[in-house]
């Protein structure tokens, strides 16, 4: 059962450390983030030693049968230590947290060298990977050394499971509290590995066996732990799928707008200060174009301006009559109406022909607050954009100038 299940949790724990490293090379000074790292790697480590070709690679090169049994062990109670800081770097002000953060590693050392010490007693046996527990079930010193290891994996896994249930009823984000809920139910099912542990203990006392159930042991123990692991990992998990879907997002509108974006420029080039990146190269190097993209809004906003002189207020009129008879509503017949006149005044632009009284963008009765609703209003105009034939502008704003001149 344990090298079926012990890879699994290998691959989650290496995965969600090697994810993490990211984070870390930006925040290297965030405790909490360096001790979430450290849980996943001391996981990986525990699942990695305990697989049966490992262990006996280790036993055979340190040259001590068994020792693969408190080196694993011991990574546990790693794993334990800093999933106990991390919910107090989570939940207590820093001085508070770096205090609780020193008492768990002293308790943790100390669990450790009890371990390595009682392990030294034990009566040398031939090489065990499968059965240990049970094989030495009958040793006063495995006794001992089996009593101080769940008393502590006990503790803190009643520990765990009641602080993250209580931290989950406060928590605002709602990933956070599914994840302090999915560690509670996997210290739940990791009691179930204690319980079955501590039943070896006793059994020997009074006289029954719980040799037949180690393979409920290794699955209690092994399913906990991984759904500890994912517990830890959700929040940030889903911080990274809503950053790829952040990142897809802005990808999309930037190539939305380019083609109302490459109509303004045309006309109007003074509207981009330097030439925009090639937005192929920028999504090959998986690079985000978040402030490529607010150039580009506030670019084409600068665009309509420089176009409002042009704005014809017939083609406005007779557009919103047409498009409101087509059933169009706000704000997608502003848009439309918008992208029409847009359309136009590029035409009129491009001919020297601007107007006295020229007529207001429809879109400007749209209430815009934020960037983002100026990016969602731009896209809608976007969609019902279509240039203008003739786009190669003979006169721009010369002409206007000599147009008026001559007026006068």
């Amino acid at each position: 059962m344990k090298d079926i299940l012990h890879p699994i949790c290998l691959i989650i724990a290496g995965l969600g450390f090697l994810l993490l490293l990211r984070d870390l090379k930006k925040n290297s000074r965030d405790a909490a983030l360096i001790l979430l790292s450290l849980v996943y790697l001391s996981s990986a480590l525990s699942f990695a030693i305990s697989i049966t070709p490992i262990w006996i690679r280790i036993d055979s090169t340190l040259g001590v049968t068994n020792i693969a049994v408190p080196l694993a062990q011991s990574c546990v109670i790693l794993v334990l230590v800093f999933q106990t800081s991390v919910l107090a770097h989570w939940a207590l002000p820093a001085p508070e947290a770096r205090r609780r953060t020193r008492l768990f590693g002293l308790a943790g050392l100390a669990v450790i060298v009890g371990m390595f010490v009682l392990f030294a007693f034990l009566t040398p046996a031939v090489q065990r990977t499968s059965d240990f527990a049970t094989y030495y079930v009958n040793d006063p010193a495995y006794k001992a050394y089996l009593a101080l290891y769940m008393a502590a994996y006990t503790a803190a896994e009643i520990y765990l499971g009641v602080v993250c249930w209580r931290h989950a009823r406060h928590a605002g984000n709602v990933w956070v509290v599914r994840g302090l809920r999915t560690i509670t139910i996997g210290a739940v099912v990791i009691m179930g590995y204690c319980a079955i542990r501590i039943g070896g203990i006793l059994g020997d006392s009074f006289g029954f066996s719980v040799a037949r159930f180690k393979d409920i042991a290794w699955f209690c123990g092994d399913v906990g732990a991984l759904l500890t692991l994912i517990g830890y990992f959700l929040p940030t998990l889903m911080e990274r799928v809503e950053g790829v879907r952040s990142w897809t997002r802005s990808h999309y509108a930037l190539w939305r707008l380019e083609p109302l974006w490459r109509a303004l420029h045309a006309v109007a080039p003074t509207i981009a200060l330097m030439p925009p990146p090639s937005q192929l190269q920028e999504l090959v190097r998986f690079r985000s174009v978040s402030f490529l993209l607010y150039r580009r809004v506030t670019e084409i906003r600068d665009g309509m301006i420089e176009l409002r002189p042009y704005l014809d207020p017939q083609v406005r009129a007779i557009a919103e009559t047409r498009l409101t008879g087509q059933g169009l509503q706000d704000p997608e017949l502003a848009a439309a109406v918008t992208a029409e006149q847009i359309s136009q005044a590029i035409s009129s632009l491009t001919h020297g022909q601007d107007f006295p009284e020229p007529a207001e963008y429809a879109d400007a009765r749209i209430s815009i607050a934020t960037t983002e609703e100026d990016m969602q209003a731009q896209l809608r105009i976007a969609a019902h954009f279509t240039p203008p034939a003739v786009s190669t502008p003979t006169a721009q704003h010369p002409a206007r100038s000599a147009s008026r001149a001559g007026d006068e």
